[in-house]
């Protein structure tokens, strides 16, 4: 039987882009030798030509061979580009298995996006080292990244959910179009890992022009009154009218030669800034979409019913008309006699107007695909992971063969477990090590995930959108001077802020209370779980603290209780990390404590 495994299609297609990329390096070694016999067998044609006094045909001989030239020079660098594109293809499919192992450690990490207050993203490992982030993340420019991780950071409303869910299973068949759009951007990797603040800054500065109309009028009249005095002057008459011109021309290139330098300067960084994303944008343009989001995207990249990429292509040939400014020699005649600098100047100043209003959305819709693909990557990487319903019943969890995504055993136990409506309080007890912290850390990201618009690791979620909060990895502060307990209280009170004012939240609560005395645990643990109870909030609380499940009793149908359990098989302590209902039977603590060489 044919393994047509995610991991066997990505070991293959490896194999293969390596294989092409190897036959483009030399095909690439072999055109650069081309390259080099044809311009030393020209220069030395030449030479020989002239020396024999053959002027004709060593004129013929240094103009072909220079168009000849540039003709290798050209197709050199499209065998260049496509070798490295086939070997970001190999690296992109190796990468995925590296994925599917479990080996994230290469992998962007997103740190800098983790927040340390917020209200989930440190306790579920969203972002970091071994993180979500880098298991769901296929963008390459930083914008795409920034858009990823606010998804994970800020849970979208259902609407907004659905609109991505349809639009990433557009895109998770289309392998191809996904894998060819994360290899373009990797093309310009260290540009697009650079935000374009400046550059946008650099849009928003007010016009050159602005107030010096009659500049405006100099730079289209000069050109023409100084070529037709030249004319006049060729004709046998008065030089004078020629050198007047060109002298008021120098002087007002020297008025305005900071400002000169600095346009080029500026409007260089903004093309290379822009042609980064040309890759990206071409490609995106080039496909046609059937989800709405996806439509709409694409819509925002047409500007004056125009392409994005057509806009940076405008901009490349302004650039590139400015940078005949280098020449030394040819500046002077293209600055004190064409107004050079300035008719640029002016159409660049054009281009801005058009794209300083514009330029946001295309740069927004360009992140938002990288977003979407990562997401498609991500579900198509994983077939047995399911695509969430979201539902409309208030605090609605149902759950069937749940486990953790970071967990790459082929044999993690899963979970099913399901509950309803606000105040609902899922208790969980159990020994050490039993699995309750990963439980809740399974369901955390797993809600994360769907919110997010991505598949979770489930057979089946159906799960009403709401905030998730968490408060299980709290620790002292020496620098505030802030115990753990008091850590741990911090948080709690953010969450009864958040279910006083109304937000509908999903709370996870690790070892309630845990820096404190029992009796001070026990009697603050059944008051926070009491006002939660009377709020838009519904949720999982773990605890050793046994006598908390007699809250079943007192909140009948609003707190149940459930647990995970430990054995003793042939002296060994065994797990089977399988969530039971009831207030747990088995204890390890003594037996650990022995193992460890204290006497009891």
């Amino acid at each position: 039987m044919t393994d047509t495994s995610p991991e066997r299609l990505f070991a293959e297609r490896e194999q293969r882009f390596f294989a092409a990329e190897e036959r483009q390096a030399s095909t690439y070694r072999w055109v650069g030798w081309l390259r080099l016999t044809f311009f030393v067998g020209a220069v030395l044609g030449c030479v020989v030509l002239f020396y024999y006094q053959h002027a004709g045909a060593g004129l013929t001989l240094l103009v072909s061979g220079y168009f000849i030239f540039a003709a290798l020079i050209h197709w050199h660098n499209k065998i260049e580009y496509a070798r490295k594109h086939q070997l970001y293809l190999g690296v992109i499919n190796r990468s995925e298995q590296e994925r599917l192992r479990g080996e994230l450690s290469d992998f962007p990490s997103g740190a800098e996006f983790q927040e340390p207050n917020h209200y989930y993203t440190a306790d579920l490992d969203v972002f970091g080292a071994n993180s979500i982030f880098q298991l769901l993340n296929r963008a390459v420019t930083r914008l795409g990244q920034q858009r990823l991780a606010e998804w994970l950071k800020v849970p979208a409303a259902s609407q907004e959910i659905l609109a991505r869910q349809e639009a990433v299973a557009e895109l998770v068949p289309d392998l191809e179009w996904r894998q060819h759009l994360q290899a373009r951007a990797m093309h310009h990797h260290r540009k697009t890992q650079q935000l374009p603040q400046p550059f946008l800054l650099w849009l928003r500065e007010p016009n050159f022009f602005k107030g010096k109309a009659w500049l405006v009028v100099a730079t289209f009249l000069l050109p023409f009154l100084t070529l037709g005095a030249a004319v006049y002057w060729a004709q046998g008459s008065s030089h004078y009218p020629f050198i007047g011109l060109v002298l008021l021309q120098f002087l007002i290139a020297v008025k305005y030669q900071r400002q000169r330098d600095a346009y080029y300067e500026e409007s260089t960084g903004m093309y290379e800034t822009l042609r980064s994303y040309t890759d990206l944008l071409v490609h995106i343009e080039g496909r046609t979409f059937q989800s709405a989001r996806a439509q709409a995207l694409q819509q925002q990249l047409k500007i004056d019913t125009r392409p994005a990429s057509e806009h940076v292509r405008q901009l490349a040939s302004i650039i590139q008309y400015l940078s005949a400014r280098l020449n030394t020699y040819l500046n002077f005649i293209l600055n004190h006699v064409l107004m050079w600098d300035f008719i640029w100047m002016y159409r660049l100043e054009r281009w801005k107007k058009t794209m300083s209003g514009n330029i946001g959305q295309v740069l927004n819709a360009a992140a938002e695909f990288e977003a979407l693909a990562s997401l498609a990557a991500f579900q198509y990487a994983n077939p047995a992971y399911a695509v969430p319903q979201i539902s409309v019943k208030p605090f609605q969890f149902e759950a069937e063969e749940l486990s953790h995504p970071l967990i790459f055993s082929p044999s993690r136990t899963a979970n099913s477990l399901a509950f309803a409506g606000a105040g609902h309080t899922v208790l969980i007890t159990g020994s050490n090590m039993s699995g309750k912290s990963t439980f809740l850390r399974a369901v955390g990201v797993n809600m994360v995930l769907a919110f997010t618009g991505a598949a979770v690791c489930a057979k089946r979620l159906s799960v009403f959108p709401a905030q998730v909060y968490t408060s299980m990895r709290t620790e002292d502060n020496l620098a505030e001077s802030t115990s753990s307990f008091y850590a741990e209280l911090k948080r709690l009170k953010i969450l009864l802020d958040l279910t006083g004012a109304g937000q509908p939240v999903y709370f996870f609560l690790d070892e309630i209370l845990k820096g404190t005395n029992s009796h001070d645990r026990h009697q603050g643990a059944m008051a926070l779980i009491r006002q939660l109870n009377r709020r838009q909030a519904a949720g999982f609380v773990s605890t050793h603290d046994l006598e908390l499940g007699n809250m079943e009793q007192e909140l009948v149908g609003a707190v149940e209780n459930y647990s995970f359990n430990s054995y003793f098989e042939n002296g060994q302590l065994r797990f089977d990390y399988t969530l039971r209902p009831g207030i747990c039977q088995s204890f390890n603590a003594s037996q650990l404590m022995r193992q460890m060489g204290i006497e009891l």
